[in-house]
């Protein structure tokens, strides 16, 4: 096993310092260092030109009620402050894609009630398309009671499922082969999993990149990762599917069962994210094999804790060695989350839904992954400084994003004029 010491340096990227960097951008099997030209704070590149996004999966409504303290059997206690808006994963993430300046598409169920039309309503004024939707004529739409700890920061759900569910039949060829035409990319939230099969596999007889939320084990969920292209985890969820004693082995585990997946990122909330990219010629690099836990803690060693905005460490391409799993050739991504003030730290509802609409836009953005991982985390970030799902999630305009946009147009100009 190496030594800590005998790593190759990685390659460290500070989400803060993005736009003053010159202008070059230079790729090699070790490393890769992108940099861009300053531009005027008041420009923004425009959008992805193919910015459709298809998402599949929960849309719902939230009740929110922060308190000061998570109450204790059969207390009575007043709210802080309350809200009532829509939830759900995909609705979520694709809210946020909006807002960055995507045009999304959701395939969803509600039923012709309040409830439903309040989800729908609030959906269309942000951008989301809503023409897929299928209304029920009675039943109810779904929606969950969300209690936010003012305290502990935490904050619990307790949802009440959509009725009649969804069903495959609910959704017409015709209104499928519609719905991803043209689409840059398929996201999938785990949920409505025999309708999310369908439109996968059309995904991939159309060669559309698939991404999957795997928040949990789910019904259904193994079929729709054997088809992914990207999947992000939650942190659990890498141990509990494969098994493996630690998450880098669970990544290097996740890699052996599923050789169509590009990339796995495990979100680990204030902690970051940790992501594994599979190197597209990874046999013809004949490096030694080194310990992914041990390469884990030479990135962890790395970090600069002074700083306060997310950050991103990277391996070079070497080959992976998780103990009693087996290898994959990659590189290994440490991404940090912002440090967010106490006093500014509101609500973490629906955290991981933007940092997914986050990576959604920079797929489409063809963001490296040095600039989607600090690029996600600020638009998390930013969804924690207010209550609910979705008050916080930024628009495109938000000065916080605006390095990261400059300087992924930047990347792509430059490889383009290579």
């Amino acid at each position: 096993m190496l030594s800590l010491s005998t790593i190759p340096k990685a390659t460290t990227t500070l989400g803060n310092s993005l736009s003053s960097l010159p202008a070059s951008a230079s790729a090699t099997n070790s490393t890769r260092n992108f940099r861009v030209n300053n531009m005027s704070s008041n420009s923004l590149p425009p959008p992805p030109k193919n910015r459709i996004v298809v998402g599949c999966g929960a849309a719902v409504l939230d009740y929110l009620a922060a308190v000061a303290a998570y109450p204790k059997p059969d207390d009575k206690i007043r709210t802080t402050s309350s809200k009532v808006q829509g939830g759900g994963n995909a609705g979520n993430a694709l809210t946020c894609a909006a807002r960055l300046g995507l045009n999304p598409k959701l395939i969803s169920k509600v039923a012709d009630d309040a409830q439903g039309r309040s989800i729908l309503n609030e959906l269309e004024a942000d951008g989301v398309d809503t023409s897929f939707f299928v209304v029920s004529e009675g039943g109810n739409s779904p929606f969950t009671y969300v209690i936010v700890d003012n305290q502990t920061k935490t904050r619990t759900c307790i949802h009440t499922p959509g009725y009649p569910p969804m069903i495959p039949d609910d959704l017409s060829q015709e209104s499928l082969l519609s719905a991803i035409d043209g689409a840059r990319i398929v996201y999938l939230d785990g949920r409505l999993h025999e309708t999310a099969l369908i439109i996968a596999q059309e995904a991939v007889r159309k060669s559309i990149p698939i991404l999957i939320d795997a928040e949990r084990i789910r019904e259904g969920l193994d079929d729709l990762l054997k088809l992914a292209d990207y999947a992000i985890c939650s942190a659990e969820f890498p141990k509990a599917w494969t098994g493996a004693p630690s998450i880098p082995n669970a990544l290097v585990s996740i890699f052996l069962r599923l050789p169509n997946i590009k990339f796995v990122i495990v979100t680990l909330g204030e902690d970051g994210c940790i992501m594994l990219e599979r190197s597209v010629n990874g046999e013809d690099y004949q490096t030694e094999e080194i310990d992914v836990d041990v390469l884990l803690e030479s990135l962890k060693q790395q970090k600069d804790e002074s700083v306060p905005s997310p950050t991103c460490i990277s391996s070079s391409v070497t080959r992976l060695r998780a103990n009693g799993i087996g290898t994959a050739c990659g590189r290994l991504f440490l991404g940090t989350a912002e440090k967010i003030p106490p006093s500014e730290l509101i609500d973490t509802t629906g955290a991981g839904d933007a940092f997914i609409g986050g990576v959604v836009y920079a797929i489409c953005a063809e963001m490296p992954p040095e600039t989607m991982l600090p690029f996600a985390a600020q638009v998390a970030a930013a969804n924690c400084r207010a209550l609910g799902a979705r008050t916080g999630l930024p628009h495109r305009t938000d000065p916080r994003l605006a390095s990261f946009l400059r300087h992924s147009s930047q990347v792509i100009i430059t490889s383009s004029a290579k």
